[in-house]
């Protein structure tokens, strides 16, 4: 077993309201017979901590500690016996789109692309680049562009961008660059574009703890995409 982050759960202040355990897509959290919360199998959890936003009581915290690695298959069975199919498809399965006879659809023309400037990886951007100046900027999760097919006019149109993934890039710095773009450049509007699943709570936390160290007042503005396209702001 190697290092990474998981959830850890404090019984004294855990009040048994069960916020967390429907708050965690991957079923990684229930309540045991004293009315706990308690994670159910380490490979359960992502370590993304979706749960923490609604724990009332602040009895979860996100710690690094020796743990099985997370294991989206077994956790995708896991889901589907204890929450059904549905669930399981929502959260871990993105539909193919297909022709009316089961074949893939023919190609269409390409759409044009709305990328304003390069590079785009929150590692590789500077905080200082020109573009960002007084710009509207988009800081979106990796998936995203994939998920919505019309990501490049819905999203993307007339904003400088910024991508990232909080479950597989290593995150440490990227509060702080964030922070700098936004102290730096007067941006005109900060907008986040995130998955449902959810690992993807973790780029807006990233967001709002970036904001917060700026000390700069910008309001965020979310949207989440689901796996078959669907945008909620």
């Amino acid at each position: 077993m190697a290092k990474r982050k998981i959830i850890e759960i404090d019984r004294n202040l855990c009040d048994g309201c069960g916020l967390c355990t429907t708050a965690c897509d991957e079923g990684a959290l229930e309540l045991d017979d004293e009315g706990k919360a308690v994670l159910v199998r380490d490979i359960h959890c992502d370590g993304m901590g979706m749960c923490l936003e609604v724990c009332p009581t602040g009895a979860l915290e996100i710690v690094e500690r020796e743990s099985q690695d997370y294991e989206a298959v077994a956790t995708r069975e896991h889901t589907s016996k204890t929450r059904g199919e549905a669930a399981a498809v929502r959260v871990h399965d993105a539909p193919r789109t297909t022709g009316s006879d089961g074949a893939a659809g023919a190609a269409r023309p390409a759409a044009p692309s709305e990328l304003a400037q390069w590079p785009v990886q929150l590692h590789l951007v500077s905080p200082h680049a020109p573009y960002f100046k007084g710009a509207d900027l988009l800081v979106a999760a990796d998936c995203t562009a994939f998920a919505r097919g019309s990501f490049h006019a819905d999203l993307l149109k007339g904003r400088k961008l910024v991508v990232a993934c909080p479950k597989l890039d290593d995150t440490t710095g990227y509060a702080e660059k964030l922070a700098d773009i936004i102290r730096f450049n007067d941006l005109q509007s900060l907008t986040v574009a995130i998955m449902t699943v959810p690992c993807c709570g973790g780029l807006l936390r990233l967001v709002q703890q970036a904001v917060a160290i700026s000390a700069v007042d910008i309001d965020i503005h979310a949207v989440v995409i689901g796996p078959g396209g669907e945008m909620a702001e």
